[in-house]
């Protein structure tokens, strides 16, 4: 199937595709899939082939994000809806608001808005489909490489990783963007061109249209030998997770960590578990300068500085001897949320299908798991929630029968750490809130005598 160096021997299409998702996924067909579909050349050319392939048991369907960045934006998702439309395969348009941090690039903020809108649409146990390339991961590690990446940049893109409730899969890194045009003119399929994509100022353009050429016309097989260079990198960067992991858990208080088990670790083990840490709970690493603050004077400084470091999208805070992390607000944030308010994303769950929902920006999950002498009674739930962050001014009613309270007077009261109450996630039925994840239920739903289905609302921090 492959030749030396890694690269199929077989020309991209429907049988290739099937027999590496059947590599990538172990129940393939009997799996739902879903592609990321742009209606660029690469993911017109995944949906053809998936769709040609297509039978019972496999389910496929597909997504199409409009980023609203471009005056033609709608005409393209009227484009995709058509494709869509032609191979029979069911499509949904989402439409995104992009909004760069300070510091961040407009391709990084939609990159980031993309996957968050993509994720909060799988569904359990589903894989995304996208349609990265061969050359897309030369690319990757070349601007990883030039913008002084460590192990995790380096390694690029991996075949598979977890996403939300699923997966995400890329099933097209062993074939060039020439194999998969070659097919979409070899069966007659349309695809669109984003004019952005001719913009050299963006680095990836510029490297795709300046650099590349030089580089495959002295070392043609390039694409293939760095992405195997990729790959060990993968490897080494496992085992600085596998010990990242172990270290946090050493030092975890709960979703915090002991600023004084971490100042026990030589700096580099030290810096690894901060990175982990961070990464695990679904943000962003902090640049080098910022890593190196909290790894270096946040954790050196007296117990009661409460010293901060913050980088575009988290904060670290230390308070007393533990490190709590927490999101930053955005550039439109911070004179509408309240101190300890939240900017995180709204996440729509309908726990029916779903008694467990991964909460994309909040570090943890919600499960609802059914208890006979659970507080909560399901029959009082609507068959949606919503679970948001802090706004300010929350209210609910804790205690049967009692008065409503302020969420901000009830954290106060329970001492929950600053840093974590802009974190907690809030459960609304419609407009009313009935749950403060972990603390406290409405009175709306707590169970009676008379509940017949009752169950507990266990919040879990990632580790």
């Amino acid at each position: 199937m492959r030749r030396a160096g890694g690269r199929r021997s077989v020309a991209f299409g429907p049988r290739a595709l099937s027999a590496r998702l059947a590599e990538l996924l172990p129940d393939f067909p009997q799996v739902s899939v879903c592609v990321a579909f742009s209606g660029g050349p690469d993911s017109t050319a995944l949906l053809g082939a998936l769709a040609a392939t297509r039978a019972p048991p496999l389910e496929l369907r597909a997504i199409h994000i409009d980023h609203r960045l471009h005056p033609h934006s709608r005409r393209w998702s009227a484009h995709c809806a058509r494709v869509a439309r032609a191979l029979a395969v069911p499509l949904t348009v989402l439409s995104a608001t992009v909004a760069p941090l300070p510091g961040e690039s407009l391709e990084a903020a939609a990159r980031t808005v993309r996957y968050r809108r993509l994720g909060e649409a799988l569904r359990d146990g589903e894989a995304l489909l996208t349609a990265h390339h061969e050359d897309d991961q030369l690319e990757t590690v070349l601007l990883q490489l030039l913008r002084g990446a460590g192990l995790a940049g380096i390694a690029a893109m991996p075949a598979r990783a977890p996403l939300a409730r699923g997966f995400l899969v890329r099933p097209l890194l062993a074939w060039s963007r020439q194999e998969l045009v070659a097919y979409l003119r070899a069966r007659g399929l349309e695809w669109i061109e984003d004019p952005m994509n001719s913009e050299l100022r963006l680095d990836r353009n510029y490297l795709r249209a300046r650099v590349l050429p030089a580089i495959r016309e002295r070392w043609p097989a390039a694409a293939t030998t760095v992405t195997r260079t990729a790959r060990h990198t993968a490897e080494a960067q496992r085992l600085l997770d596998e010990l990242g992991r172990a270290d946090v858990a050493r030092a975890a208080f709960g979703a915090r960590l002991s600023a004084k088990v971490l100042r026990a670790l030589t700096p580099e083990r030290r810096r690894n578990a901060l990175r982990y840490w961070i990464t695990a709970a679904g943000y962003r690493p902090p640049p080098a300068s910022r890593l190196e603050e909290i790894a270096g004077p946040v954790l050196a400084a007296r117990s009661d500085a409460q010293p901060r470091v913050s980088w575009p999208g988290a904060v670290v805070l230390r308070e007393a001897d533990l490190l709590s992390l927490s999101a930053s607000p955005g550039p439109g944030d911070r004179a509408s949320c309240p101190p300890g308010a939240s900017p995180l994303p709204e996440v729509s769950w309908s726990w029916g299908r779903g008694r467990s929902r991964v909460l994309p920006g909040y570090g943890g999950r919600l499960t609802l798991k059914p208890d006979e002498r659970g507080p909560l009674d399901l029959e009082a739930l609507p068959a949606t929630l919503t679970v948001r962050g802090r706004r300010g001014g929350e209210r609910l009613r804790p205690v049967r029968g009692g008065p409503h309270r302020a969420l901000k007077s009830l954290m106060q009261e329970a001492r929950v750490p600053v840093a974590e109450r802009g974190r907690r996630p809030l459960v609304y039925a419609g407009d009313t809130l009935i749950a403060v994840a972990g603390l406290w239920l409405d009175e709306s739903v707590q169970a009676s005598a008379a509940s017949r289905r009752r169950a507990r609302l266990i919040w879990s921090a990632a580790d």
